[in-house]
């Protein structure tokens, strides 16, 4: 598994169908797909906490692991997005693509 910030492979955003749809290697879906498991098993593993009514505080750093290991789900597609989808867009002299990356930031920073 790559390191927090390391570049995974390119992948490009395009339009098949008229829908847009990201287009990563087997190799991110593959890393994505583990974290996002884990992550999963994390958020079962918060529900049997509460379930078994475990104390408070130790119910709050499981949830605030299992944010932490979604932010980092979310920076390793927003660094692939903005290192091909963005590029290419902006090369292609698409200049919108910023206002949506930037939207995007906005929606990250307030969680």
């Amino acid at each position: 598994m790559p390191l927090e910030g390391e570049q995974l492979d390119n992948s490009c955003c395009g339009v098949e169908g008229g829908q847009r749809k990201s287009h990563h290697s087997d190799k991110v879906k593959n890393n994505l797909v583990t974290r996002l498991n884990r992550i999963e098993g994390q958020i079962r593993g918060i529900k049997g906490l509460i379930e078994k009514d475990t104390y408070c505080d130790d119910v709050i750093h499981q949830i605030s692991a299992t944010q932490s290991a979604l932010n980092s789900v979310a920076k390793i597609l927003l660094e692939g997005h903005m290192k091909s989808c963005v590029v290419e867009r902006i090369q292609e002299g698409d200049y919108e693509v910023l206002d949506e990356v930037l939207v995007t930031i906005q929606k990250l920073m307030k969680k």
